[in-house]
């Protein structure tokens, strides 16, 4: 379990995260959204202890990330969204450093590989960019790592990659394990992220499961317009709405409606979530 108290760090004189307090539970896939700018890569490096904290702490199963103990780093990795076009075979890369990581395996690196289409064999450098990420992305699945952070993973994939990522990380990720994904392409992540953390300017707005979004939010598909609505907007024949659900109705989230009326009524949403 990731414990973060009263986060806080800045570079030089200008603040990027202000006491952020959440949990990251173990057999989640989070989904960290957020406006670009507002520390999402920042909060990755943190966690995987690249960066050191300006103020609070972050405990992983009570260790300190940046004193980068062994002990911890052979349980997590980061992906980072640019990815290295290194002059090697995917496949040597992937057995030279999978023996930093006590559970890689390499028959299941190369189980990905082919369940992405891409040959193992090639030099990395000679690549097409969703060939090298998907390297980078059958990599660390098959690290077996507790803790994965990856940042933006679907850039450069296209429709079928993308389709083929979302298999591969209920696939190939172990149940016990902590997922974080730093995305703005929430439709390519839509049915494999819970909870949704939505990060603000210095603050985290959300942190909840779907069911718990649900519980509390109402995803009107229809053709009346409702007052109470948080957020609005025109589909083909009608309206998608998300409003106070004060009758208990059962509704299917939509994240890009969902992270907008959350920036639209931040500090309502918050108080609506604040002992989830």
């Amino acid at each position: 379990m990731i414990e973060i108290r009263d986060l806080a760090f800045s570079y030089g004189k200008t603040p990027v995260l202000k006491s952020i307090t959440t949990n990251l539970e173990e057999g989640r896939i989070y989904g960290l959204l957020g406006e670009n700018g507002v520390g999402k890569t920042t909060l990755l490096t943190l966690l995987c202890g690249l960066k050191k904290v300006g103020s609070g702490t972050i405990r992983t199963d009570g260790e300190n990330p940046f004193d980068r103990t062994p002990s911890l780093l052979e349980k997590q990795y980061y992906l980072p969204d640019e990815v290295a076009p290194v002059n090697v075979k995917a496949e040597a890369l992937a057995k030279e450093r999978g023996r930093f990581w006590p559970l890689y395996d390499h028959s299941k690196f190369l189980d990905i590989m082919k369940e992405f289409e891409t040959d193992p064999s090639k030099k990395m450098n000679q690549m097409s960019a969703g060939q090298l990420k998907k390297s980078y992305i059958s990599f660390a699945l098959a690290t077996g790592c507790k803790y994965l952070f990856m940042d933006e993973p679907t850039n450069g994939l296209d429709i079928p990659s993308k389709s083929q990522f979302r298999s591969a990380i209920m696939k190939y990720t172990p149940e016990d394990s902590t997922i974080v994904i730093s995305t703005h392409q929430v439709r390519d992540l839509e049915n494999i992220i819970d909870p949704i953390i939505i990060l603000d300017k210095q603050d985290v707005l959300l942190n909840a499961t779907v069911e718990a979004i649900t519980s509390k939010l109402f995803f009107d598909y229809g053709t009346v317009v409702r007052e109470d609505a948080l957020y609005r907007e025109m589909l083909p024949g009608g309206f998608l709405q998300v409003c106070p659900n004060t009758d208990g109705e059962d509704s299917k989230v939509n994240i890009e409606a969902l992270f907008n009326a959350v920036h639209t009524h931040k500090a309502l949403v918050k108080d609506m979530f604040k002992n989830e």
